[in-house]
This record gives C-alpha cells, structure tokens and sequence, in this order.
C-alpha cells in the first residue's frame, strides 16, 4: 500500500452551490517524521522537526474544499494563490477570494482580478500605494484611503471578512486526523494529504451543523 500510494490519484469530491464561488484561504503547516528524526528518537537526541504547508481554498456556502496545494515549509502563502485559483474551473464564476494580509500582493491580486474576482484581502498596518501600472494596483490603491479613514476594524465587518476564521476552523478539522503525516516521500504526503481531504468533503456531504447568529 505504500508503495501504490506513491502513484495514486486522489478525486476529491465537492459539491457546487447556487450562484458565484465564495473562496476563503489559508494555510498551516503539518509534521511529519523522516529517517533523521527516527534515528534521533531512538537514540535519545533532540533533533530539529521538520514540517510541511497545506494550502486550502475552500468555498463558503458548502464548506467543501475546493483547491489544495502541499509545499515545503520554506515556500510562503502568497505565490501559491494562483495554483490554487487554477484548480477551479475556467466555467466557474469565483465572486471573491478572501485571504489574510500576506497575500496582500500584486501577484495575488492580479491573480483574483483575472478571474474577475474581488479580493477581500486586508492591507498591511505598514503597506502603502502602489504604483498604478496594472489593473490589479488601481484596485488595490482605492482601498488603502477607505481602510485608513474608516479603520480595519470597520473594513473587515464591511467586506464579511471574518468569515476567514471558518477555514481556520476546517484546517483544525483537517490536523483531527492527526498532527503529523505518517508518509515521508512527498508525492506520497501529498496522496495521503488529498485522502484527508476527500474525507472532509465527504463528511460535509453527510451534513454539516446550521449556524445561527444569537443577538
């Protein structure tokens, strides 16, 4: 099984709902344990753990993954944005993508903006404008002042985005099946990743519990 698993081709099931596509987007980080730390384990010494990123996209309306991308831990959150939108279809209608301040980037912007998508994506405390030399700078640069004048605190109740945390919430999902992976080749991380995956989706399918806002 380990060495299939190696070759094996995940389909990750997922429901569409009615309407554009509502991305939220994170990452976290996962362990796993390879031959070095094994042996450190054995003989009593305290070696460095070594990890891996999990990027999410996950549709709101459904709570379905959607897209998923496995990196090392030295790639960072931003440039894999637009693997991600890759994923999802060219037929589908994304409305926004909603993203924390590292993905606060021209190439995570103009990513969103080419599938026609708003990007609910805070400006860093220290950002400033951008030369305005493509579509994705404009639209980021109108809400730079807006954000200034009215405050984050007002911008992120505005644009819905604490929605945010509902996928910070599905990647403690994802770790309920245990804090490390048991795989050390990446394709086969990347294999037992995506079964994760698979099964989340699959237990969305069977229901997942209303949430009412109180008050």
């Amino acid at each position: 099984m380990c060495r299939r698993q190696k070759n094996l081709a995940v389909q990750i099931p997922y429901r569409r709902a009615d309407g554009p596509l509502n991305l939220l987007v994170d990452s976290t980080g996962i362990k796993f344990l390879d031959d070095g730390e094994s042996q450190a384990r054995k003989h009593s010494v305290q070696g460095r753990r070594k990890w891996r990123k999990v990027h999410l996209a996950m549709d709101t309306a459904t709570s379905d993954i959607r897209a998923v991308e496995f990196t090392t831990s030295r790639d960072g959150d931003s440039p894999v944005l637009p693997d991600l939108l890759e994923q999802i279809s060219e037929g589908e209608d994304i409305g926004t993508v909603t993203a924390d301040g590292a993905y606060d980037t021209r190439r995570c912007h103009t990513a969103i903006l080419e599938r026609d998508a708003i990007p609910i994506i805070p400006i860093r405390k220290n950002g400033r404008l951008w030369k305005e030399d493509c579509p994705a700078a404009i639209a980021r640069n109108e809400t730079l002042p807006a954000t200034r004048y009215y405050g984050r605190a007002f911008w992120k109740r505005w644009t819905g985005y604490h929605a945010r945390s509902r996928i910070e919430a599905k990647m403690r999902c994802l770790k309920s099946f245990g804090e490390r992976i048991a795989a050390k080749d990446p394709d086969r991380q990347t294999a037992e990743i995506h079964i994760r995956i698979a099964l989340i989706n699959r237990f969305n399918a069977l229901g997942t519990a209303e949430i009412v806002r109180v008050g």
